[in-house]
């Protein structure tokens, strides 16, 4: 049963408008059929039609209304459709044959019914006659459709401009009628739209355009989508062309604002320079959006502190870091780049930092006066330029106040909008995020960097065992800052320990590991121990650290690689040891570059693998080349070609060691690396008999006096008979406690270089150690006399035992 409306009284039917009619649910007759043809709905327009009141048609098969049946075809062809069309002959009550129109809809069953689905049919009822004009109404509907339209005859002279299209054009049809559109419409688009006009009567078949076009009467271009259509008659032969538009502008804006904003997700922090991103926000709005941006931002941003009205000073002075214009060279801009210049209150920016919201301001001739007596120059450039709209977004990320953004308008002659608005503050988000970002990345970076420079040697000490050369280079700024480290430690007995390592990650977490590391290398060298036990201790260090770690934090940060090196310029041997650090390379005095074989120990921090140590004999004048990882290893290339490229740059190089550091990295690492670079060269030197003299000492106390006496011979001899005294001291103390507690073999040797260095070797592994003797003590004032008389002294251990050394400083010549 339907419910009929009741008609609205509107107030106007003196107007000309009528009351709504009711609408007669009899014109059309209306059945359901359910899935076995049973009729379970009828409707009085079905009795109309087919004479039967619903009294004697429910629950019948609906084939009692079939004249005939129906083709097996058309009974087949509604399996599985949702809606079928098509005509019928039905018989009448009285027995008349009516062919009709039917129009069926399948309507589905809930899921808890009987039957699957029903079929509602339709068919309209014949009127006795027309009420109205049919005609007059279809030109009344063309004259009055909300959509653009005019008809065109076949020389393209306009007929008929409905109402919409009247308003578009800004003229009446009585003045368009025998015009052509190039004719009405004067724009390139118009002799586009004749040409496919033109195809349309030449082949019946539709075409579309869509135009931009600046129409009369506009401030703004706007954009059409147009259909021409042909338009028949009874023949088929074409009489006529019919256009129709639809204004698409908003949705072509939209889209080109949905553009922009993909486009700056693209193209809007692509680094981490705070600079060139607040460029590239200039890049991306510039055009599409405004005709000329600026970014300025806050001089103290870096203070990390939520800026309030009330704490911004009048006038707000803003740093400027980045402008964009559509005119070559942005003629428009004042404040040159870099610059931090003063913003009175008046102004756009400051006021929208003020208010902490952006705000559209339209510049008027008074404003500009105002500004005159302000900021002159600025003043002068708005008036020359023509700027009439300016969009002002303050930049904030995670709480804290950036700067802001302004976006102004001096050739695009509309002015800024709400949309516009919106979109420049999805800009800005986007910009001051990635600002932010780079902002605290360069701050940490920073960090990191003095961190790590405090923890690197300055300078390296001029060692008598070798020359040494060293670089260190950081990381690009997208990677940060890595944890490599070198050194040279200098060991008892004119030897020297080269030290490089790598720890994993970036950042000041790796830069303190490394600091960490480096520390405990030196504590271990200062024990003398050898390089494969001093990477054991160095990895249980690791180890204990990563359980510290874990214990408080729950997850491990340190990760290290580690070459140590001991060279004895006496022996002329090198021994080496690795912890899953790159083989270092050795260039022989005659220009031979190789890479030294060394056993392959496991990174630090995996515990419980042994370490292996590796001795080469070096030829004096050999060049020892330790680096890590970041100079041979890069995207893109393999590891084998970055070491060809080290191999071949280190024999083409000169003989000073800072020429080849730089040949080095010039020659071998890419643009921008991605990661930390150290790099330590040391050319080898050796102390021949001349400044080295070795006597085995039998194990009786008598040869004390022999040995001191073959000691002062010798100082006469290198010419240091003021060293005599000491020496002879020292000599006779360390002798007499390697006879007296110690076991054969027992052998002084005298070391000339930089210093006086006296050892005593022996076979015991039990080492001395200084004690505070009582009055009436016979010994242990002998060591306490060799520490107060020498530079240093002290013990390292050996295969064989232990030596005991002790350095004196040379007297001044």
């Amino acid at each position: 049963m339907s419910v009929m409306p009741r008609p609205v009284p509107t107030g106007d039917e003196g107007a000309g408008l009528q009351p709504l009619p009711s609408i007669d649910d009899t014109a059309t007759a209306r059945a359901v059929v359910d899935a076995r043809g049973t009729v379970v709905g009828w409707s009085e327009g079905a009795r109309r039609l087919v004479g039967y009141p619903e009294s004697e048609i429910m629950g019948r098969s609906a084939a009692v209304l079939l004249a005939g049946k129906p083709p097996a075809g058309t009974l087949r062809s509604l399996d599985g459709v949702r809606r079928w069309n098509g005509s019928a002959t039905l018989r009448h009550r009285d027995g008349r044959v009516l062919p009709v129109t039917l129009l069926a809809h399948r309507r589905e069953r809930s899921p808890g019914g009987d039957e699957t689905h029903a079929w509602v049919l339709v068919s309209p009822v014949p009127s006795p006659g027309p009420e109205f004009d049919e005609h007059a109404l279809i030109d009344w509907s063309l004259a009055q459709s909300p959509c653009t339209m005019a008809l065109y005859d076949t020389r393209l002279r306009l007929l008929r401009a409905n109402a919409d299209m009247e308003r578009v054009m800004g003229l009446p049809e009585s003045e368009m009628r025998g015009l052509r559109v190039s004719e009405i419409v004067h724009d390139p688009q118009g002799e586009r739209a004749e040409e496919l006009m033109r195809q349309v009567l030449g082949t019946g078949e539709q075409r579309h355009l869509k135009a931009a076009l600046h129409l009369a009467g506009d401030d703004h271009e706007s954009v059409w989508s147009v259909s021409l259509a042909p338009v028949r008659d009874p023949q088929g032969v074409v009489r006529g062309v019919l256009l129709s538009a639809h204004d698409m502008t908003e949705q072509h804006l939209a889209r080109q604002r949905l553009a922009l904003v993909a486009e700056a997700g693209v193209r809007i922090g692509t680094t981490l320079d705070l600079a060139r991103t607040a460029q590239e926000l200039a890049d991306v709005a510039v055009g599409e959006m405004a005709d000329f941006v600026t970014v300025d931002l806050l001089p103290d941003i870096e203070d990390d502190r939520e800026l309030r009205a009330e704490t911004l000073p009048d006038p707000i002075t803003l740093r400027r870091v980045a402008n964009q214009s559509v005119l070559p060279g942005c003629p428009e801009a004042v404040v040159p780049l870099g610059t931090v210049a003063a913003y009175p209150g008046t102004s756009p920016a400051a006021e929208c930092l003020v208010s902490g919201r952006p705000l559209i301001h339209t510049v008027t001739p008074e404003g500009i006066d105002r500004w005159a007596s302000l900021a002159p120059d600025r003043a002068e450039r708005v008036r020359r330029f023509g700027f009439h709209s300016v969009l002002a977004v303050p930049m904030r990320a995670r709480g804290v106040t950036l700067g802001v953004a302004t976006f102004s308008r001096h050739r695009r002659p509309e002015p800024f909008e709400q949309d516009d608005l919106l979109l420049a503050q999805e800009l800005t988000a986007r910009a001051a995020l990635s600002i932010d970002n780079a902002r605290r990345y360069t701050r940490e970076r920073d960090t990191a960097l003095t961190l790590q420079s405090s923890l690197l040697p300055r300078k390296l000490p001029a060692q008598p065992a070798v020359e040494v050369a060293s670089r260190y280079l950081p990381a690009s700024a997208q990677v940060g800052v890595g944890g490599d480290w070198f050194d040279v430690i200098p060991l008892s007995g004119a030897r020297v320990a080269l030290v490089v390592g790598d720890v994993v990650g970036h950042g000041i977490q790796a830069s303190a590991a490394m600091g960490r590391l480096r520390t405990a290398v030196r504590t271990l060298a200062d024990v003398d121990l050898p390089p494969d036990e001093l990477l054991t201790h160095l990895d249980d260090l690791v180890n204990r650290s990563l359980a510290e770690t874990d214990a408080t934090s729950g997850t491990a940060d340190i990760g290290a690689t580690c070459l140590y090196a001991v060279y004895d310029p006496v022996s002329r041997r090198c021994t080496l040891a690795r912890a899953g650090h790159p083989e270092p390379v050795l260039v022989s005095p005659a220009g031979e570059a190789r890479v030294l074989d060394l056993p392959a120990g496991p990174p630090l921090g995996l515990g419980g693998l042994p370490f292996e140590s590796a001795e080469v004999e070096l030829p004096e004048g050999s060049l020892l080349v330790l680096h890590t990882d970041g100079l041979i290893e890069a995207r893109g290339r393999d590891v084998d070609e970055g070491l060809d490229l080290l191999l071949n740059a280190l024999v083409r190089s000169g003989t000073s060691l800072e020429g080849i550091c730089d040949a080095v990295l010039r020659e071998v690492l890419l643009p921008r690396p991605t990661d930390d670079v150290a790099l330590l060269l040391a050319r080898t030197r050796v102390l021949d008999s001349a400044h080295v003299a070795t006597w085995d000492v039998p194990p009786e106390p008598s040869a004390v006096a022999e040995v001191r006496s073959r000691a002062s011979r010798q100082l006469e001899e290198w010419g240091l008979g003021e060293a005599t005294f000491v020496t002879e001291l020292v000599v006779s103390e360390l002798v007499t406690n390697a006879i007296r507690y110690a076991g054969p073999p027992i052998q002084l040797r005298l070391i000339l270089d930089r210093r006086l260095i006296c050892e005593v070797s022996d076979a015991s592994s039990t080492a001395p150690h200084l004690r505070r003797a009582r009055v009436y003590d016979e010994g242990g004032r002998g060591l306490l006399l060799v520490a107060q008389l020498c530079q240093g002294w002290g013990t390292r251990h050996t295969c064989q035992g232990k030596t005991i050394w002790a350095e004196q400083a040379l007297p001044a010549r």
